[in-house]
């Protein structure tokens, strides 16, 4: 184990977010306020000094590391398992649109991460996938990790790393565009993660 810290980065506004629809695997745009903030964001996040940078490989995330990479000079991977969770028949709908066609659907979904949209994925699916990334780059030589994905992946991947219960894990709060949450370890030689800082970012 040589990871000492990991910082979740949330993309930038989207096309979508701007619009109040739900995204998933869409591979939406960031707006000129998402790009914007991937800019202001840098100067913070260069503070933590990452060894290694690893995004999604969906646009919006991809984009919003590419900043922050050419910034620093440290080289970006791409990795689809950081990609959001698949929302399967909601994609693409806004919320008024869901709750007309699934009454109660979006409250289940927000509170059980066992519970999956229609043809979708469950938060727990999604955190197993996403803790692969992090034991892969516990096995090398890095000590600091910024991974840049999305707000239902960092939610998820925080709680499965904090080891909370599943049916806990709807009481973390949701990640707000460009904003991080920072994990650590005291050393390398346990598994245990502690929460740093959840959902902070700049305020310009």
């Amino acid at each position: 184990m040589t990871l000492r810290r990991v910082v979740l980065w949330r993309h930038g506004e989207t096309d979508y977010n701007a619009s109040g629809r739900m995204q998933g695997h869409i591979d939406s745009h960031l707006t000129e306020i998402g790009w914007n903030q991937a800019r202001f964001a840098v100067p913070a996040l260069a503070r933590f000094s990452p060894d290694v940078i690893v995004a999604s490989d969906l646009r919006r995330a991809t984009d919003t590391a590419t900043v922050f990479s050419e910034a620093i000079g440290v080289p970006l991977r791409l990795d689809k398992r950081l990609r959001e969770t698949n929302l399967g028949q909601w994609q693409g709908r806004t919320g008024v649109e869901i709750d007309a066609e699934w009454p109660g659907g979006r409250a289940q979904w927000q509170i059980d991460a066992t519970w999956a949209p229609p043809d979708g994925e469950t938060r727990v699916e999604v955190a197993a996938r996403a803790i692969e990334v992090v034991s892969d780059l516990d096995s090398g030589t890095d000590e600091t990790a910024l991974l840049c994905a999305h707000g239902g992946l960092i939610t998820a991947l925080t709680g499965r790393m904090l080891g909370l219960p599943v049916e806990h894990w709807w009481q973390l709060g949701g990640i707000s565009n460009c904003h991080w949450t920072v994990l650590a370890r005291r050393d390398t030689t346990g598994p245990t993660w502690r929460l740093v800082a959840y959902n902070a970012g700049t305020t310009s």
